[in-house]
């Protein structure tokens, strides 16, 4: 196959051994060929700019700037670019951020061995591609009220172990404004109390 038909893929991982497992398996495919890399955000916005790959694969989390702001910079410049979230994070916040941003895919890095090729294929294609456990994830929730920012200040506050007065103290708030946050949280996120609704918000991609 010749290399105009080939399919042009840019990699986006800061870690060199994830990288390199990703363009051995794409240089494995006569109709696929890894034209760049980079290991962050900003690196990555200039190495689309160079090759303008026609698909991008991009780590949701690297240094300097993450996954889903590269992501944005580069549709905000080429409106038209594919790319796919890379994650080791099955939260469905992180998932719906992903799409927010523009991308057209989203993998859990778990699931390469077998589903990367074929994901490559398939978003080049035009199509979108949401693994199953993560449209799941995210259909359960969406009925769910999303954490206000002052709400989200709370819960990390409360997930470094801050009393309600520490956390009041911190955020320049009230005490009762600070339980009536906490009590919005554990409503929202169906949790039992402050520990469980860390974990769940650990689960769920919000920090």
């Amino acid at each position: 196959m010749g290399a105009s038909s080939q399919i042009k893929v840019l990699c986006a991982d800061d870690h060199p051994l994830m990288r390199d497992g990703i363009a051995l398996a794409v240089q494995r495919q006569s109709d696929m060929i890894v034209v760049a890399e980079a290991s962050n955000g900003c690196e990555a916005i200039k190495a689309f700019r160079d090759y303008r790959p026609d698909v991008t694969l991009m780590d949701l989390r690297m240094p300097e700037m993450n996954g889903i702001e590269a992501t944005a910079a580069i549709l905000d410049d080429f409106p038209q670019a594919k790319i796919i979230m890379l994650t080791t994070y099955a939260g469905d916040v992180n998932a719906s951020r992903a799409f927010k941003s523009g991308a057209r895919g989203y993998l859990l890095k778990g699931t390469l061995r077998t589903e990367l090729v074929s994901t490559i294929r398939r978003v080049h294609a035009g199509y979108r591609h949401i693994p199953p456990e993560i449209a799941g994830e995210i259909a359960a929730h969406i009925s769910n009220d999303a954490l206000s920012a002052r709400e989200l200040e709370v819960l990390q506050s409360v997930s470094t172990g801050k009393s309600n007065k520490a956390v009041a103290d911190c955020l320049r708030i009230s005490e009762d404004t600070v339980k009536g946050h906490v009590r919005n949280v554990l409503a929202k996120l169906r949790a039992n109390d402050r520990t469980h609704a860390v974990m769940i918000a650990l689960e769920r991609g919000y920090f």
